[in-house]
């Protein structure tokens, strides 16, 4: 018996307020807690208007512009390359212009549809196929219509039909 101690118990482990059911249950206890303090915060702050507030019915959005017309771009149907597989490509849209200076962008139309059919020529078949071809296409043809007609006069380009076949 020599080198032995007496082995003496743990009284801290036989406490019955440490028993292994509420030690599971203390995790879920604290996590109930948490989520109805979350909870009760975030009624708060939606209540009180701190977030997902309702629109300011002052702040509506400004009446669209009635101040404008339209210029049609005629049919333009260009022939493309023998290599791409497709024969031609069939374009039309208007050019939505300040409604004071329309008669001026009508007669500026030829040379518009000329920029148009030379932009569209310059194009690359592979461009044109992308899925977002119509929006690059889109913003090119416009400001190069607003170089020609000058600053306030051109204020949007609508694309009406363009078809590759």
């Amino acid at each position: 018996m020599r080198g032995r101690m007496p082995q003496v118990a743990d009284t801290a482990a036989a406490t019955p307020s440490d028993s292994p059911g509420k030690r599971r249950f203390l995790p879920v206890l604290f996590g109930l807690a948490g989520a109805a303090l979350a909870g009760g915060g975030m009624f708060h702050a939606v209540h009180s208007g701190l977030i997902l507030a309702p629109a300011d019915p002052a702040a509506r959005p400004a009446p669209v512009a009635t101040d404008f017309a339209h210029v049609p771009v005629e049919n333009i149907t260009i022939t493309l390359a023998p290599e791409s597989g497709a024969r031609f490509l069939r374009f039309s849209g208007h050019i939505e212009v300040a409604d004071s200076s329309l008669a001026e962008m009508q007669r500026l139309q030829p040379r518009f549809l000329d920029l148009i059919n030379t932009y569209l020529r310059a194009v690359e078949i592979s461009d044109l196929t992308e899925p977002a071809a119509i929006i690059r296409l889109r913003a090119q043809i416009l400001r190069r219509l607003q170089v020609i007609a000058g600053e306030g006069h051109v204020r949007d380009f609508l694309i009406t039909e363009f078809v590759i076949n």
